[in-house]
């Protein structure tokens, strides 16, 4: 059923006043049940706080045309969104955003794949918030019933995209909340009590807890992203995404957008059962790792690899660091090895309380930590600007994982330096690891100074 969207309930970025879109989706029509939901009254008082606030001139932000470059002015996007796009200091859309916002903007379902730090997480914010704001809802509404829903499979990825979005939300009223394991319950139940919740950003655990007691409804979701999904997949995360699909509208009455860094089969086949005629984007650099990250693989012992590490972490270009174990156990045992050599370092791993991987993570980002120890599952959801190097204790078992850790380095144009520590038991990794890299990497001895 084809329906026509009218982006002109709110201001936009072009000079046109009322853009008319035509979307082969309809918005959610059907009232849902409000047993046991709580009414609010409408949100007057958010308005007239942003009617005070002083009106942005978009000729203040000034963005040459370039050949072959996609400007966020080229787009139609909101006003708000542009002013925090301007205020985060960017100018051009990363191919990912390039590619994916014409599509998502005008309501179309996105299947995207890209590697890690190439923007794909504003690029389905730019879009979810863009979509609410152009589009108001009407009336009274119900507290507890969010327009968007975004899920990871982490809890430090949750947080990240949660920062991302109120960053890019800093000049509208959207409200964000995010729900995941290892915090109290009560606490994030009383935020969804608060105030109207527009987007909601959750693990599926802890979503599912939420659905199950009947303290948050999926039924006028308009749009939801599954962020990660590979990674879902692998974390055994799937049968609950499941359910949680089956929660909100059907695929017909939703916007779904889907995001990854890496496909297999299964998440294909997935993708396909929930969203209607995806545009399918896949967004590849020219090797399967950036182009901006050093790699140096030095061939050490075993015994001498927590040394070395030491060594390495203290040396004056080493800013910000994060080394990589496979297990949780390593990862602990050379926390309390490192500690005990004076070094400045945190630990991140599934089993530490949310509340101290959350504190580890701000002392990191001030600088009272430089160097983060962490696992796979942990480590991929850190995406902070200003790491310097990644260490990896040993190669991981999954070659895909090797993408995603030195992708921690060299992101937003800067350059990293990926270490890769190859010991006894990492020689029988390297050559599944070079085959899918599609390269040779190139083994060093050690300099002096480090041994």
């Amino acid at each position: 059923m084809i329906i026509k969207w009218f982006k002109g309930s709110k201001e936009k970025a072009s000079d046109s006043a009322s853009k008319q879109l035509s979307v082969d989706k309809k918005k959610p029509s059907k009232s849902p049940s409000k047993k046991n939901k709580q009414p609010s009254n409408t949100d007057k008082s958010q308005r007239s706080k942003k009617s005070l606030r002083p009106k942005w001139d978009i000729n203040t932000f000034d963005v040459p045309e370039v050949d072959g470059k996609t400007r966020f002015h080229d787009l139609s996007i909101h006003i708000d969104l542009m002013q925090a796009i301007h205020q985060s200091g960017f100018d051009y859309c990363t191919p990912i955003q390039a590619q994916t916002l014409p599509h998502t903007l005008k309501g179309q379902d996105v299947i995207g794949k890209a590697q890690t730090g190439t923007g794909k997480t504003a690029a389905f914010l730019i879009t979810v918030m863009d979509q609410l704001l152009c589009h108001p809802l009407e009336g009274k509404r119900y507290l507890s019933e969010p327009r968007a829903l975004i899920i990871a499979p982490t809890r430090e990825l949750v947080k990240q995209i949660e920062d991302d979005a109120k960053k890019l939300g800093q000049f509208s009223d959207l409200s964000i909340v995010s729900l995941v394991g290892g915090e109290k319950f009560e606490k994030q139940e009383s935020q969804l009590k608060r105030d109207f919740v527009d987007i909601v950003v959750a693990t599926p655990g802890r979503l599912i807890d939420f659905v199950q007691q009947k303290k948050i409804y999926l039924d006028r979701v308009e749009i939801m992203v599954l962020d990660e999904a590979d990674r879902m997949l692998d974390m055994g995360f799937i049968p609950q995404v499941k359910q949680i699909v089956r929660a909100t509208p059907h695929k017909e009455n939703r916007q779904t957008l889907l995001f990854s860094a890496t496909f297999d089969q299964d998440i294909i086949n997935l993708s396909k059962q929930w969203t209607i005629d995806p545009y399918e984007i896949e967004v590849e650099a020219e090797t399967v790792t950036t182009d901006n990250v050093e790699q140096i693989s030095y061939m050490v012992a075993d015994s001498d690899k927590v040394r070395m590490i030491a060594k390495l972490t203290k040396e004056d270009d080493v800013k910000h660091a994060i080394i990589f174990a496979n297990r949780k156990d390593q990862s602990q045992t050379l926390y309390d090895k490192l500690i005990g050599l004076g070094c400045k370092v945190g630990i991140l791993t599934g089993d530490i309380q949310q509340s101290k991987r959350t504190q580890t993570l701000k002392q990191f980002k001030e600088g009272k930590v430089n160097v983060l120890i962490a696992t796979d599952v942990v480590g991929r959801g850190i995406h902070i600007d200003g790491i310097t190097h990644v260490i990896n204790y040993n190669l991981p078992q999954e070659p895909e994982n090797y993408v995603h850790r030195i992708g921690r380095t060299g992101r937003a144009g800067a350059k990293g330096i990926a270490i890769n520590l190859i010991g006894e038991e990492d020689t029988y990794d390297v050559e599944t690891l070079e085959t899918y890299l599609g390269y040779k990497l190139e083994l060093k001895l050690p300099p002096e100074h480090l041994l």
